[in-house]
């Protein structure tokens, strides 16, 4: 296992940006959590996926998890509208499809587009504001 506490390296962006989190608990037993680590990792995720991420404006996503809860991290371009780029990813290759495989892994309903899946979760503090920085 990584040693978490080395962090992981992120580019900054010569611009301002937005940053959405969102929260999935995931099914317990029989393996479902490796099974789902396993297909998120870049080398078995269907190529389709990450391609329609970024088609829809999605600048980075990232996953996280503890447990058996799942953290969602996206970043985004300041003018990102979310009801209409996830209206968009659902319509682009493989997305459904995806959404219903990975559904046996995640305490949702099948058939259900991602952002009807994920709960977005409220940012309580920000470092920046709390010192005054401008952002």
């Amino acid at each position: 296992m990584e040693n978490l506490k080395t962090g992981y390296l992120k580019q900054p962006y010569p611009h301002p940006v937005k940053r959405y989190c969102q929260v999935l608990n995931l099914k317990l037993g029989e393996g479902k959590i490796e099974e789902y680590k396993r297909w998120h990792n870049s080398q078995n995720i269907w190529k389709e996926i990450p391609q329609g991420i970024r088609k829809a404006g999605i600048l980075d996503m990232e996953l996280y998890l503890l447990g058996n809860t799942a953290v969602m991290i996206l970043t985004t371009p300041v003018d990102f509208n979310w009801d209409e780029a996830f209206g968009k990813l659902a319509t682009f290759e493989r997305q459904a499809e995806w959404e219903d495989f990975v559904a046996q892994f995640q305490d949702a309903d099948a058939g259900k587009r991602s952002d009807e899946k994920w709960q977005l979760m409220e940012r309580i503090f920000s470092l920046p504001e709390a010192l005054g920085e401008d952002l």
